[in-house]
């Protein structure tokens, strides 16, 4: 599970192949969508998809990572907390709503600014149940573990003047730089991720 982006696709692909005649007009047209990469036109088939069986796990993974690519992440958080409610052993729908509520934690729309810090939290939980789930420490899903630790740091500094708001910005801080050395030994050379250390580092330094 090194590229879990492809390994989600593929696995897909897989099932699709093997239940295409049992589809819906909805789901086929939906699935021809997907599998070309034309997200748009997959949300409009698959939400049909899904009205008419809101059971099929297939419809709400494809619906899920479609909204996502599209950047609609409210509603691709929907479509995997839904998709988790049939399958809660699906690794990757608690990856991909995870990075759904980072993504709407880092640029949030005005009418959820407010919801920042459950988003970030939220993310994190979604993080470490993916990995929970599959059994190891993947380096992907430790990336994105860590960079939600980093942000949502970030974010509790602004507002951590007490001596105690400061230490709970350096514990996430610290497991961001707890996850980031996972990778390195994994993957020594990874320069992306030494420098997220160093930057995590500067970010402790600077609250002291």
């Amino acid at each position: 599970m090194k590229l879990i982006t492809k390994s989600y696709i593929l696995l897909l692909v897989i099932a699709f192949s093997i239940s295409v005649k049992a589809q819906s007009n909805f789901e086929k047209q939906g699935t021809q969508a997907w599998m070309k990469g034309d997200f748009r036109t997959a949300v409009i088939q698959l939400e049909k998809a899904e009205a008419k069986d809101p059971s099929n796990v297939n419809v709400l993974k494809m619906l899920g990572y479609s909204y996502f690519q599209n950047g609609d992440f409210e509603n691709a958080i929907g479509a995997y907390t839904r998709l988790i409610a049939q399958k809660p052993t699906d690794y990757s729908a608690y990856y991909y709503r995870g990075k759904a509520r980072l993504n709407i934690a880092n640029a949030p729309k005005e009418s959820l600014n407010q919801m920042r810090d459950s988003f970030y939290s939220a993310a994190i939980k979604d993080f470490s149940k993916a990995m929970e789930i599959s059994g190891e420490e993947d380096i992907q899903i430790l990336q994105n573990r860590g960079v939600a630790y980093k942000d949502y740091g970030i974010f509790k500094s602004y507002k951590s003047k007490k001596s105690a708001e400061k230490n709970a910005c350096i514990a996430l801080f610290n497991n961001s730089i707890s996850d980031f050395q996972k990778i390195l030994t994994m993957q020594p050379l990874k320069k992306d991720v030494i420098s997220l250390i160093d930057y995590v580092k500067a970010q402790i330094a600077s609250l002291k």
